[in-house]
């Protein structure tokens, strides 16, 4: 196979297991590409657990675009230069990779404003080489309504590399999930479960190594397992809780199946079925 190479000089290409780059991004059934360091653990879970399951079948690739510049440093982190914290985030990634069994982790290393530009090559170039580097079963993504501005970016490039390939070889199911904005908001209809209460030691364990984000003072950790507790809880108020953690996606399948489909007008009409909801209950009882 040729050599698995990508277009920033500072990217990274990590296989846990030795051997091959690209006969490791080839294996991968279960793919998550998010913006940052710790946000694959933080939305992927429910795949990384699904590949830790089903060894024999299954295997989880992660992608993380930028390179982490400009994160808040503080506590024992305060002293470090930006390009020191790029270079710790980096290695927590690999970290994590090691400890979630990853197939490969590959770090793109490129700046938030070029993923936010329209049609800059390098980030076209190398998310077309991921996406037909392999043929995965699910695809995990930030999601449409997130907050932050470079996971909303992020979002977007990975949508046109996907709409990019031929019509056979895009994936099955796409999802986007929750980092920064939850998705509890989706009507029940509209949302998709993504089983994140398995190995509960893992999740802590996966969002630990995060040091330069959790001790910096961005306790991730606590946070994105409470949320998954709550979500849980919350579903449903007639019914007892039947997993141990939620994650909640947006299916974004049909943005992907069909490329003419607008992303804005898309994400919209989830809020309005949310509108639309709400109406009908005050309504009910007014």
């Amino acid at each position: 196979m040729p050599a698995l190479t990508f277009s920033h000089p500072k990217a990274d290409v990590f296989v846990p297991a030795g051997g091959d780059a690209s006969a490791a991004l080839a294996r991968v059934s279960h793919l998550c590409v998010a913006a940052h360091q710790d946000d694959i653990e933080i939305l992927a879970y429910d795949g990384i657990c699904d590949c830790l399951e089903s060894p024999a079948t299954r295997a989880f690739g992660g992608v993380v675009v930028t390179n982490g510049a400009g994160s808040p440093r503080s506590g024992p982190y305060a002293a470090f230069s930006d390009e020191q914290m790029q270079a710790k985030r980096r290695e927590e990634q690999r970290e994590a990779a090691r400890l979630g069994g990853y197939a490969i982790q590959i770090q793109l290393a490129h700046p938030s404003a070029e993923v936010k530009r329209p049609g800059h090559s390098g980030v076209a170039a190398d998310l077309a080489a991921i996406f037909g580097g392999c043929s995965p079963e699910v695809v995990y993504l930030h999601q449409p309504a997130d907050k932050h501005d470079t996971h909303v970016a992020v979002l977007l490039r990975c949508l046109e590399a996907l709409r990019a390939l031929p019509a056979a070889r895009r994936p099955k199911r796409v999802l986007g999930a929750e980092v920064w904005r939850d998705l509890d908001w989706l009507v029940d209809a509209d949302k998709v479960a993504l089983d994140s209460g398995r190995r509960p030691e893992l999740a802590a364990e996966l969002l630990k190594i995060f040091d330069s984000q959790v001790a910096g003072g961005k306790r991730y950790d606590l946070a994105a397992l409470g949320r998954r507790l709550a979500h849980a809880t919350f579903h449903t108020s007639h019914a007892t809780d039947r997993i141990a953690g939620i994650t909640w996606a947006m299916d974004l399948t049909p943005l992907v199946e069909d490329p003419t489909r607008d992303l804005a007008d898309y994400a919209l009409s989830h809020i309005d079925r949310l509108r639309a909801d709400v109406a009908a209950r005050l309504a009910r009882f007014a």
